[in-house]
């Protein structure tokens, strides 16, 4: 269908879509478009879970077995509230560095015949000569932002101030600290990502963030702060920063972005650039992936380009659903903290763990968490009837046949 196809944006979602469509037709004349120079990305670590390995070893088994080589895994999570320290089993999460998937991906591109354009700014007024032109230009899209009208564009901003970093850190679990200023709480979440490096995201409210001086400090004076709040978690590490173009912090706040439609001609969002899900769920990459699975698999199988671009927009919007719930309910969450902050560490943990359910912020924490314990215990029950269930009817049926 799609003999030459252009990818704006280097990203996940760009790169692992020329995979795709390398990996069905190897003919297919593919370029992707990247405005910085090559290994010039930033965001230190990102999350996924098996689920998404088992996926991409469906597609793509090599570059699946290069990011599986490359991630840390954690199986617990760990809370520091003011003092005390709690912990829980969890999922097996996964952490890989920005820089190296988008080099593994680069690397695999590459090797299968995609053309990588680096240094190389694709504006609204010069789109390349291609049969698709796919947007993958992130959350600052300028090829949405041209036809935002057509596209139905809604960027909505959160409440609370986030800045992301690293650290040498290297920690053993997923991270939570909840520590207690004089102008509020303020928060961080950490995971590794390398052997020798960890991030650290660090979230607070508008208030806490003025009141600490933050919104004024230099990036220096702001990390010298932050290591100074979460010293204990940081076990005598440093944090590193990025500062923007005057020095100072970038602090910003999460922009959950939006789009009636995600196509325009030969035109097509994908990723961010398509739709935003807050940082505080660890789903950002996988869904920029799973966007480029599903509009390669949609190219590949219908007929004609209008065709595919509604399946492929239909088929991830479905999919999107409960994600989007999840992640709005999830930064709602950390927005309500002081609603559940003061609970005992185990049953704030347990909450935080719970953050995602449309019910929490209508029943009070203690009474959802009975419930959500007692729901645990009643299916705790029913697993355990459904095990011994057929054990104790061969137990039964055995003594009969020696009777």
């Amino acid at each position: 269908m799609c003999v030459k196809v252009a990818c704006v944006g280097g990203g996940p979602a760009g790169l692992y879509l020329s995979i795709l469509l390398k990996l069905r037709d190897p003919s297919h004349e593919i370029t992707v478009h990247e405005r910085d120079p090559e290994g010039a990305t930033y965001g230190w670590g990102v999350t996924y879970w098996r689920e998404l390995l088992d996926t991409l070893h469906q597609h793509d088994p090599e570059s699946a077995r290069a990011i599986d080589e490359s991630s840390v895994r954690w199986s617990e999570g760990v809370a520091h509230v003011r003092n005390l320290t709690t912990r829980r089993p969890g999922d097996e999460g996964r952490g890989i560095g920005r820089h190296r998937l988008l080099e593994i991906l680069a690397t695999r591109a590459r090797s299968l015949g995609v053309r990588l354009e680096f240094e190389h700014r694709v504006t609204p007024e010069n789109l390349p000569d291609a049969d698709l032109v796919v947007a993958g230009d992130g959350v600052h899209s300028a090829l949405r932002g041209r036809h935002a009208d057509h596209f139905g564009t809604r960027i909505r901003a959160g409440r609370n101030r986030y800045t992301w970093l690293g650290t040498s850190r290297v920690f053993d679990a997923f991270t939570f600290a909840f520590v207690e200023t004089g102008h509020g709480w303020i928060w961080c979440y950490g995971y590794g990502f390398g052997p020798e490096a960890g991030t650290c995201v660090v979230e607070c409210a508008a208030e806490t963030w003025t009141g600490l001086g933050l919104d004024t400090a230099n990036e220096a004076d702001g990390l010298a702060l932050l290591e100074k709040l979460f010293a204990d978690v940081l076990d005598g590490h440093p944090l590193i920063g990025r500062s923007g173009a005057d020095g100072g912090a970038q602090w910003r706040t999460f922009r959950t972005v939006t789009n009636r439609t995600w196509h325009r001609d030969n035109l097509v969002l994908i990723g961010d650039a398509a739709h935003t899900t807050h940082y505080s769920i660890g789903a950002g990459t996988t869904l920029a992936l799973e966007d480029a699975i599903a509009l390669a698999g949609a190219l590949h199988e219908q007929p004609a380009l209008p065709q595919a671009l509604a399946r492929y927009e239909q088929e991830r919007r479905q999919a999107l659903l409960p994600v989007q719930s999840a992640a709005r309910h999830s930064a709602q969450w950390y927005e309500n903290l002081p609603r559940y902050i003061d609970l005992p560490p185990h049953r704030m943990f347990a909450l935080l763990g719970q953050r995602h359910s449309p019910l929490l912020p209508y029943l009070p924490p203690q009474l959802y968490y009975r419930i959500d314990r007692a729901a645990g215990q009643l299916e705790a029950l029913r697993r355990l009837k459904r095990w011994l269930g057929p054990r104790i009817a061969r137990t039964v049926h055995a003594r009969a046949s020696r009777k």
